[in-house]
């Protein structure tokens, strides 16, 4: 019976509406398309879309995508291979069907079997990826493939539709006819049920979603779509990028939805973070009775900070598990015991512990900014990324990111500044912004001492000397690489940082495992430094800016917002000790250039006892910036650029003659 009446419904829905619901069939070129050679829409493309659609209809549990792409460049042929990601035996890549058109109308079909490549596997499940390349693909030819993705009868689809793409797309047509079998029902993770289908969309404003309700199909055509944009330090894509994204609620409305998510957000908190009795015996043995509210939250975070993070370590088997007798963690006290939890289980532990020594601390769950931006239009928490504490001290809310291993106490992780999530109060659940950190928090020195030799080599030795996020970076990076990987990566991140022919061997750490005091980076450094043109000499005079990329000096206008991820300062110290028989010819010039109220840069240098001595200081004090500050920004990078290039010119003291 089940089956007669699924089979009934596909094929009333197929008389109705299988013309919109038929795989898009290969198209004839037009001689408009074959001939052109660049586009006026998109000047400088590699390539464009001509065409796009997708979609997704689960009444016959299918995804499907079709496109038709030209090629304009050398750089666009790499559009010729095609990946599809999928969950290796539970979805299905089907369906692929592909052909390359030169510009003189020759057709030449994909023949060949797709490459299926595995590219993640865990116990619980296996990443795969469908790869093909079309064949024969030139300047100027046309691509056209098209697949389906068959994704399992039981799964209800809740699809994204991304918009925009890194090309130019002159038409794109998407659709969405959502189906749950009759007697069927959708629940979260709390066991309720979910009974509206909503979407958030992110469009243009003459572009809207179409529902036509008698076929119960969601529809976007849209033309002349922009790619989607590429400059440097550009916030999170989710703020940016034309998107549209489906999903199931139980609410009627925006404010219901977060109203009723946040009570069930703090009640998951508060049952995890309860005080119990064996978390107060623990926390009496970490702080005395005498301390102040801050010597308890500080004592606590180091209590915390020491348990094994297995975000940073290795989650545990369930085999292991169950040899060690560890039960799986369902509060704040099992991290306790087990001495052991992820990053939210620790940063929960941390308010659970705060609690039960007499503070006032919250949780609080925010977006990962290097991922996302908060968007309360999105109605769902799966936006929310990861957990961090707030406490009370002296009637003042500090925020915390105990889950962060080695961040110290005050500090929080770049990517947990100036985002937006869920809090807790006294008043209940609130969304909540965290704040932003200050240029203070954030310096790297970069202390040089350089011996130069007549022949223009050079030997000596830097410390870079770091306080947070690159502090934190390089820390939490040795806690999950090996030495060697360590290293690679740290000489690789000098590569713009010494001048040409200066080569860096990072040596070791200083206070590596000591989170509280700055980490120092010793590196060794060779090579052949500076031109020699007769008599005179030139050296770099800004050691570590020689040929840096400096940002926001070769684009005039910006149209999007600036993310810097965090204020910063750096701070230079370079020492040249000259070689004998040179004298100082010329030094750099100072300079004191500032964006009032964003930033500054300094510049002093100083010459005695045969050496010259480099301080530059660069001051960042900002985050995000709207486009209408760019010009601002613009200017004042190009004065850092400029005064960055400046030489150190020696002279070659005359050889005595002879009597």
């Amino acid at each position: 019976m089940r089956i007669s009446v699924f089979m009934r419904n596909i094929l009333l829905l197929l008389a109705i509406v299988s013309p919109a619901l038929l795989l898009a069939q290969f198209q004839q070129p037009t001689d408009e398309e074959l001939k052109m050679t660049a586009d006026p829409k998109a000047p400088g493309a590699a390539a464009v879309y001509l065409y796009r659609e997708e979609t997704t209809d689960d009444s016959l549990h299918y995804h499907s995508y079709y496109d038709r792409i030209k090629v304009l460049t050398e750089k666009g042929k790499e559009l010729a291979t095609v990946r599809i990601p999928y969950v290796y035996g539970v979805d299905k890549v089907t369906d692929i069907q592909g052909r390359t058109i030169h510009a003189d109308g020759t057709i030449i079909p994909l023949d060949v079997k797709p490459d299926d490549l595995m590219d993640f596997k865990s116990k619980y499940y296996q990443v795969d990826t469908v790869v093909f390349t079309l064949p024969s693909v030139e300047v100027g030819s046309i691509l056209e493939y098209r697949l389906k993705v068959r994704p399992p009868e039981y799964r209800v689809s809740e699809p994204t539709w991304d918009i925009q793409l890194p090309y130019f797309v002159h038409k794109a047509h998407f659709i969405f006819h959502p189906y749950i079998e009759p007697g069927h029902y959708i629940t979260n993770s709390q066991g309720q049920t979910l009974t509206r289908l909503m979407y958030a969309a992110r469009l243009t404003a003459n572009a809207a979603v179409n529902y036509e309700k008698t076929t119960d199909l969601y529809s976007l055509d849209l033309t002349d779509i922009p790619a989607v944009p590429d400059e440097d330090w550009m916030p999170p894509l989710n703020t940016l990028k034309w998107r549209v994204e489906f999903y199931f609620t139980n609410a009627v409305s925006g404010p219901a939805f977060w109203q009723d998510a946040g009570k069930q957000w703090a009640k998951e908190a508060q049952e995890f973070t309860k005080p119990s009795n064996g978390l107060k015996k623990a926390v009496a043995d970490i702080v005395a009775t005498a301390d102040t509210d801050e010597q308890k939250a500080t004592k606590i975070y180091t209590a915390v900070q020491k348990l094994d993070n297995t975000d940073f370590s290795r989650k545990k088997s369930v085999v292991e598990r169950k040899k060690e007798k560890l039960k799986d963690i369902h509060n704040a006290e099992d991290v306790w015991k087990q001495q052991s939890g992820s990053a939210d289980d620790i940063a929960l532990l941390y308010i659970a512990l705060a609690r039960a020594a007499g503070l006032k601390a919250w949780p609080v769950q925010v977006v990962d900014r290097n991922r996302a931006i908060f968007d309360n239009r999105t109605l769902s928490v799966r936006q929310l990324d990861d957990y961090m504490a707030i406490v009370e001290v002296n009637g003042k809310d500090v925020y915390l990111d105990p889950g962060q291993k080695m961040c110290p106490y005050g500090i929080l992780h770049w990517k947990h500044t100036l985002v937006g999530g869920f809090r807790l109060t006294d008043k209940g659940t609130v969304t909540a912004l965290t704040p932003f950190s200050i240029y203070k928090t954030a310096v790297i020195q970069r202390v040089a001492e350089l011996t130069i030799d007549p022949d223009g080599s050079v030997k000596g030795t830097v410390r870079f000397i770091m306080t947070g996020p690159d502090a934190l970076h390089w820390r939490q990076l040795a806690l999950e690489n090996d030495r060697d990987e360590v290293k690679k990566q740290f000489n690789e991140s000098m590569q713009d940082e010494l001048p040409e022919g200066v080569q860096a061997d990072f040596d070791h750490f200083l206070a590596l495992e000591d989170y509280n005091v700055n980490l120092i980076g010793v590196v060794k450094v060779s090579g052949n430094i500076g031109t020699a043109t007769g008599k005179h000499f030139f050296l770099p005079g800004l050691f570590f800016e020689s040929r840096a990329k400096h940002p926001f000096v070769a684009q005039d206008k910006r149209s999007t917002p600036i993310d810097v991820h965090y204020p910063r300062m750096e701070e230079d110290d370079v020492t040249y000790h000259l070689p004998p028989g040179f004298t100082v010819e010329s030094m750099p010039q100072d300079a004191n250039t500032a964006w009032p109220e964003h930033a500054l840069l300094n510049i002093h240098s100083s010459a005695e006892d045969g050496s010259v001595t480099v301080f530059r200081t660069l001051a960042y004090n900002f985050t995000l910036l709207d486009p209408k500050n760019y010009p601002n920004l613009h200017d004042f990078y190009q004065k850092v650029a400029t005064a960055d290039q400046q030489q150190l010119v020696l002279t070659r003291a005359p050889v005595a003659k002879g009597n």
